[in-house]
């Protein structure tokens, strides 16, 4: 078994989604940053690697077995087994997983420049494992909780974050408002649209809303979302962990 020594982490913990393991050049300071002492790692194919990057589903039991008390965290004086933690690679990309006793990749993290080099490097010559899985290549489901990696593509890890607190706010709007008020949503957002969204339907009112706001981030997205969330102290206070206090953006 390959391994690693002296592994820094940055665990995302409960991410879906591989655009939210963040890259090391968007690692903060307040981050739950780690140094492993050792970590095994799989060189694996190229759909399991995809399939435990974008999920949080069981992982094969193969692997589990592989990877079982196999990597090591110093923490204080002592050497600390971890059950399930391994470092993924196809070859190209990699991600570090920590299961954290379970069976799903519940705590992701990027490595660092230096060690990804490293790691491809050590893995070069080495073939890629298989690990048999009937529901593999199960195609994701993604959703409005869930976007699909193109609308995130080209942000920064603040404006996805942001993002996607606007999405948890189109979604509650959706199932709980009534048809003037998405009606008025969707004139703040397309003003010049108000005569025109005034015809539509509930459900057309939406999609279009959906569809207009879907793509890119700007400064009229962060606003719109801000205006949305006020007053409903869940929303503000994800707001807060990304914006500061959300008294500042009252200044501009």
């Amino acid at each position: 078994m390959l391994h690693m020594r002296d592994v820094w982490v940055n665990w995302f913990e409960g991410e879906e989604n591989g655009y939210n393991v963040c890259e090391f050049f968007e690692w903060r300071k307040e981050d739950r940053i780690e140094l492993l002492d050792q970590v095994v790692v799989i060189k694996m194919q190229s759909n399991l690697f995809d399939y435990i990057e974008n999920t949080l589903q069981e992982l094969p039991e193969e692997l589990l077995a592989d990877v079982y008390k196999q990597s090591y965290v110093r923490r204080k004086s002592q050497r600390v087994e971890l059950e399930y933690c391994f470092i993924a690679t196809d070859g190209v990309r990699s991600i570090v997983v920590d299961t954290i006793g379970y069976h799903t990749p519940v705590r992701k993290s990027r490595l660092v420049p230096r060690q990804e080099e490293q790691l491809l490097t050590l893995v070069e010559s080495e073939l890629q494992r298989e690990f048999y899985m009937d529901y593999l290549d199960c195609e994701k489901q993604y959703h409005i909780l869930s976007p699909e990696p193109s609308l995130m593509k080209g942000l920064i890890r603040k404006e996805r974050q942001l993002k996607q607190i606007l999405f948890m706010a189109l979604d509650q709007l959706y199932n709980d408002a009534e048809e003037a008020e998405l009606k008025y949503w969707y004139t703040e957002w397309a003003p010049h649209k108000y005569r025109e969204i005034q015809e539509m339907s509930y459900e057309e009112a939406w999609s279009c809303l959906y569809e207009d706001i879907k793509y890119g981030w700007s400064e009229k997205h962060e606003d719109y979302c801000f205006t949305m969330i006020k007053g409903q102290p869940f929303f503000e206070k994800l707001w807060e962990l990304q914006q500061g206090e959300i008294e500042k953006k009252n200044v501009r």
